[in-house]
């Protein structure tokens, strides 16, 4: 069975011991699919260790040449494999093979994308007197840490890694172990360049969270680029408040679909039932909230339950299915509990089950649906991270915003109308980072990401993604002397 390494100081890291092997599952079947190493906190020092020197000591920060081509390589490197990481892919995280494929392919653009900019990283010179010159220089922060979750292992590393190396910094990347033999995979690709400098890159597969604790409070990380829960954001802000490391969070959301009464009804069922199904609901961008004008509320709830009810549930290699399995079998518990919660709290319009068709052992359960008017609802307030969609009514396009405004999370949202002029007034008053016009998770590598409020802060891809990497210098220099 294939094992998933560290990597650590320019190499790959054998296990100690027969206890830092884990396993990592098949959520389709519930199999064992992969195994992997997990690092100790000694070797996590050894990575920010080897992270520093390779920062301080190694010409690496000041070759924006070599960054761009290492990152070209690793592009080509990557599309090269591509078949092998999306079997992987689909192996360990269940979503369909479609889904994988355009995972990688967003992961190679954003390589490309930034190979390009780390030749464009220019400051700028005024002179302020006659002779006397203020230079505004852009120049690496140092050991950038990056924590990459199991929901889109490649996308979400790559969006912090193509900056960060970019930029000139060095990293320690802790990759999810249910998801490690992709990262491994991934990082293959890149670390076969051997003209990157021992240390520049470092990685790291923990189970647990200690080791990751210790890295995120460590003094020696200059910032950590973290996507994923709110709750463990906040954990991570309180750990590093001590050394006041600069943080770049993407967080939790709970993004509604705004559908006005004019909208293009079975192009808004369509988009809604891909943008809130899409990796069986697990990713933070996903819909999960509709809020539909009440004169056209019964004709499209019904549509969508019929649509959502369609959507067929299987193992994310088989071309007949439309939404993988969740990525294990607690998380399709924790679904179950709360599709039998929900009869107490909303009207359930389409309960979640698990589809009688799937593997036995796999986390597969089918998308709900349910109707509330009850703002401080739980499935209204709080991320599911599932399939599980709530249906509100609005009668004016000011409750329409005032509802998407009425939760503390901020990332992502939608408005579903054929009037430009009402999107364009509803765009600017609803408080998100991403905001599409009749469509939904629409990502470019060219194009800023990010969320308000406790969706997070700094924002990824596009020119703004460097910033995070990057510190302001002023160096003041009179040349009359």
């Amino acid at each position: 069975m294939l094992i998933a390494h560290n990597y650590i100081g320019g190499q790959w890291l054998k296990p100690s011991g027969v206890l830092t092997i884990g396993d990592s599952m098949n959520p389709a079947t519930g199999e064992k699919a992969a195994q992997f190493v997990a690092a100790s906190v000694q070797e996590v020092d050894a990575a920010i260790a080897s992270a520093r020197r390779a920062f301080e000591f190694t010409t690496w920060a000041q070759q924006p040449k070599l960054r761009a081509d290492v990152l070209r390589l690793f592009a080509d490197r990557l599309e090269h494999n591509k078949a092998q990481v999306v079997q992987t892919l689909v192996q360990l995280n269940g979503k369909l093979q479609r889904e994988a494929e355009g995972e990688v392919m967003a992961g190679i653009s954003e390589l490309r994308y930034y190979a390009g900019l780390a030749r464009n990283l220019f400051g700028r010179v005024i002179e302020m007197e006659p002779d006397v010159y203020s230079h505004i220089e852009r120049e690496a922060i140092g050991v950038a840490a990056i924590i990459v979750p199991w929901n889109a292992p490649v996308t979400l590393l790559v969006r912090s890694l193509a900056p960060a190396l970019a930029a000139g910094c060095t990293v320690v990347i802790k990759a999810a172990h249910q998801t490690a033999l992709v990262h491994t995979q991934v990082m293959a690709c890149l670390v076969a360049d051997e003209r990157i400098p021992a240390g520049v890159i470092n990685s790291f597969i923990e189970q647990d969270i200690v080791a990751t604790q210790h890295l995120c409070a460590h003094p020696e990380v200059d910032v950590i680029s973290f996507t994923g829960s709110t709750h463990v954001g906040k954990q991570i802000a309180l750990s590093t408040a001590k050394n006041l490391t600069r943080l770049s969070l993407e967080l939790g959301g709970k993004a509604p679909a705004i559908v006005r009464a004019d909208a293009n009804m079975s192009a808004a069922v369509r988009g809604i039932v891909g943008g809130a199904c899409v990796m069986a609901g697990q990713m933070c961008t996903a819909i999960s909230r509709v809020l539909v004008h009440e004169s056209v509320a019964a004709d499209f709830s019904s549509q969508l339950a019929q649509a959502l009810a369609q959507v067929k549930v299987g193992p994310g290699d088989q071309p007949s299915s439309g939404m993988g399995p969740l990525i294990d079998q607690r998380n399709q518990a924790r679904l179950l509990e709360e599709v039998r919660a929900a009869a107490s709290d909303c009207r359930v319009l389409l309960a979640g089950h698990v589809p009688a068709d799937t593997p036995r052992g796999g986390a597969f359960i089918t998308p709900s649906l349910l109707a509330t008017q009850d703002l401080s609802s739980h499935f209204v307030q709080d991320e599911i991270f599932g399939p599980m969609i709530t249906l509100e009514t609005f009668s004016s396009d000011d409750e329409a915003v005032q509802r998407a405004n009425a939760t503390r999370y901020g990332l992502a949202a939608s408005v579903w109308t054929a009037d430009h002029r009402a999107a364009r007034q509803i765009t600017r008053r609803v408080k998100f980072g991403n905001v599409w016009v009749n469509a939904h998770n629409r990502l470019f590598a060219e194009i800023e990401t990010g969320g308000y409020r406790q969706s997070g802060f700094g924002r990824l891809h596009g020119v703004e993604g460097l910033n995070d990497f990057m510190e302001t210098k002023h160096v003041f220099m009179p040349c009359n002397d």
